[in-house]
């Protein structure tokens, strides 16, 4: 179960589809943000040991993502260049509560919608890509992704009770297909295209 509160809709499939290059740059870079942003919460939280083994191996796992869409990129033709950093993330952690613990599990929150959004779209992708190749890769990812999710739910209900963390996640989720709607920009891995 991904908590997530809307579904994707077609038409980000359909503009998958067209724009494969687009897509592919833009994963790139979630994947080595996700491993940045595991390596920022060990710094960040050396208070929170248990966070220690599970974010390093999240962390190794993510840059193993990126450099296998490096590949795919690379084999492609495609060029690894700078994007702009995408609206989502940042617009969905504005609900992130300033004050410890509270912090922190929201952080540990909207990282695992943020797992489960691409969980939901690499599933998407793997069942309607044209791209036979891109089919099989997405699907290979799916059950990491979806393992990411649930990690980050597991350290979040490690800080703070498990139905306050569940209450929250649904919180959460709701802030999240509302952004999503919001995200405007253009074809990326969290857009609504």
């Amino acid at each position: 179960m991904l908590n997530l509160c809307s579904e994707t809709e077609a038409r980000w499939v359909a503009a998958a589809n067209r724009n494969l290059p687009d897509l592919l740059l833009d994963h790139t870079h979630c994947e080595k943000k996700a491993a940045s942003t595991a390596i920022n919460m060990l710094f960040r939280y050396p208070d929170h040991p248990h966070l220690n083994r599970p974010l390093s191996d999240l962390a190794r796992e993510e840059l193993e993502h990126f450099q296998l869409m490096c590949d795919v990129l690379a084999a492609r033709g495609i060029q690894y260049r700078k994007l702009s950093p995408s609206l989502y993330a940042g617009r969905l952690l504005t609900a992130v509560r300033p004050a410890e613990p509270e912090r922190i599990v929201d952080t540990l929150l909207c990282m695992s919608l943020i797992e489960a959004r691409s969980c939901e779209r690499m599933k998407l992708l793997s069942e309607q890509l044209d791209d036979a190749d891109l089919r099989r890769l997405y699907g290979d990812l799916l059950a990491s992704e979806a393992r990411h999710h649930h990690i980050y739910v597991d350290l979040a209900t490690q800080i703070a009770d498990r139905e306050a963390v569940r209450a929250r996640l649904k919180e959460l989720a709701q802030h999240e297909a509302q952004v999503l709607v919001q995200a405007g920009d253009g074809l990326r891995m969290h857009s609504d295209a």
